[in-house]
Formats: C-alpha cells, sequence, structure tokens
C-alpha cells in the first residue's frame, strides 16, 4: 500500500489535484482523500478547492455537480459506471405536467439527481438543507423530485407547504425496514437509533435523530449514548468509529450496501489521475442550466 500512496502523492502533485470522497465509498478510498463528506458538503468543497484537477470518489451525479459548479476544472470519475438508480427516477414530462397544473409550483431537486433533472429544476437540495430551503421558497406548491420519502420527511417539517411527491427511492435505504429497526433495538435496547431521511416514514418515525450522513456522524459523536443502530449505507461506519472508538455501531438491516458506491477503488483513483480519465464531460447549455440551481441551493444555504 505505501508504494500506492507514494505514486499516488506524485500523481497528485503532478496534476494538480484534489480527491474528494463520499462516506459510502470503500474504508481504504476515504483514507486516500483529501476530504471526506456527504454530497452537500462536496458539492460546497468542490467550488472552494484551488487544485486544477478534481478526483470525485463518488457516483455520477457527483462528478456531474462538481463539473457544473467547476467548469473550467478537469473533473474525473474514478469508476465511469458507478451510477445512482435513483437519480433517474424522475421525468421531465412529469416536470412539465406538474408546472402546467400548479402556475405557482417550485420544482425542488434533490442533488442525488441527473444534470437532466437539475436542468428542469428550480433549486436544488440536500439531506442536510432540503427542509431549510423549501421553507425559504415563496411558492406554496412544491414538487420533489426524484425521492419519494426524502420528499415526505421535508413535509412534515414544513407542514405548510403543499408538497407533491414523486415516485423514487434509494433501494439502500429503502430495504431499512420498521421489523429489522424494532429486532435490532431489541437485542440492544440501550441503542439510539440514527436513519438518513431516504428510508421510509415509518422508520424515520422510530428514530432518536434522522438526518444526512454528516448529521448521523456529529449526533453519534456528541451524544452521551454508548451504542447506535444505523440506518444509511454502511460505509459511514468507517468515519463513526473513527471518530468514536470508544462507542458501538450496528447495521439496521442486512442489506445497507450500495453496490454503486464501491465500485471505486485505490487503483482506480490512480488510473484516473495517470489516464486523466474518465473525465466529466458536459455540453455548455447543460453545465448552464444545471448550474442556477446549484447556485441557488449553495446561496440558500448559507442564509
Amino acid at each position: 500500500m505505501k508504494e500506492k500512496l507514494d505514486k499516488l502523492l506524485k500523481l497528485k502533485q503532478e496534476k494538480d489535484a484534489v480527491i474528494l470522497a463520499h462516506y459510502y465509498v470503500p474504508d481504504e478510498v476515504q483514507d486516500i482523500a483529501d476530504y471526506v463528506g456527504d454530497s452537500y458538503y462536496l458539492s460546497e468543497i468542490a467550488t472552494k478547492v484551488e487544485a486544477q484537477t478534481i478526483v470525485l470518489c463518488g457516483v455520477e451525479f457527483m462528478g456531474e455537480s462538481a463539473k457544473i459548479l467547476n467548469p473550467d476544472k478537469k473533473v474525473l470519475l474514478p469508476a465511469a459506471n458507478a451510477d445512482c438508480p435513483m437519480a433517474h427516477m424522475a421525468a421531465v414530462e412529469k416536470i412539465e405536467e406538474i408546472r402546467k397544473e400548479y402556475e405557482d409550483v417550485a420544482v425542488v431537486c434533490y442533488v442525488n439527481s441527473t444534470a437532466e433533472l437539475k436542468m428542469n429544476a428550480d433549486v436544488c437540495v440536500t439531506s442536510s438543507n432540503a427542509a431549510k430551503i423549501v421553507k425559504q421558497l415563496p411558492n406554496k406548491h412544491i414538487f420533489f423530485i426524484p425521492d419519494e420519502n426524502l420528499g415526505s420527511y421535508v413535509a412534515a417539517q414544513v407542514p405548510e407547504k403543499h408538497i407533491i411527491l414523486n415516485d423514487g427511492y434509494c433501494h439502500v435505504h429503502s430495504n431499512v425496514r420498521r421489523e429489522d429497526i424494532l429486532k435490532a433495538k431489541k437485542a440492544r435496547p440501550n441503542a439510539q437509533v440514527l436513519v438518513h431521511p431516504e428510508c421510509k416514514e415509518e422508520v424515520v418515525a422510530l428514530a432518536d435523530y434522522a438526518g444526512s450522513t454528516s448529521g448521523i456522524i456529529e449526533y453519534a459523536t456528541e451524544s452521551e449514548a454508548q451504542e447506535f443502530i444505523i440506518g444509511t449505507e454502511m460505509g459511514v461506519f468507517h468515519e463513526l468509529k473513527k471518530r468514536n472508538p470508544g462507542k458501538s455501531f450496528y447495521v439496521a438491516g442486512n442489506l445497507q450496501i450500495c453496490p454503486n458506491m464501491k465500485k471505486i477503488t485505490v487503483d482506480k483513483v490512480i488510473s484516473a489521475l495517470e489516464n486523466g480519465q474518465p473525465e466529466v464531460i458536459l455540453s455548455e447549455e447543460v453545465r448552464n442550466r444545471a448550474y442556477a440551481p446549484l447556485s441557488r441551493m449553495l446561496e440558500l444555504a448559507g442564509q
């Protein structure tokens, strides 16, 4: 591994590169990254780094977001086939239908979405800022895409708005079932339950805390509890254990793995830097239209 790390360091200097990684990628990829975070953090940090090459260790929509926000930088996606099924689970035709039906509607697009969907949205959000941003919008009607579960969570947080839900979901979070939580809680009665709002409503209802991946990490770190049942992708355990060596963490179910996130490896990161491929390429039209809702997200989230 030392040989790989030396090679990586040399390549980063040669290519003027920075490595950004999501909490769901394999542990060893998190360890070689310059910055590790959730989708909001990665979107934000991508606009602040000075390096001319961004290596985005995550799935396709994350690479697209980094490119949209940094048109003059080279963005590399180590695993070109690492995609997020949920990112595609909304239709432009449906957005157009909703806009015709509701004159006052705002299309709110979760960042876990394709560039095409972002192009047709009014503002983007992440799980950590969705409720805050929806609250600030002047529109009464909100079409929330693509994730139905996060949309339901936002609807509960912002009851004054009329949230129109879309039929999309994250297969990892949707696979965490109510009975899984109850079973885990029975086995560990002193454990606190921390879940992601991409989980179903009945799972969120059982949680001591529901929030973004970074929110879950912060909550567990600040809590006086010693045991936690975690309802999100298992990659987060690496950071949880690193920050909390004396605490214990348990899965809620046994299917909490995103196979696409696990496609990213240290070897693929090295290969991407060596070859300058796979590179995220977007047309000027796509980038310009998708930039506005992402930019608005960063602006409203900062208020």
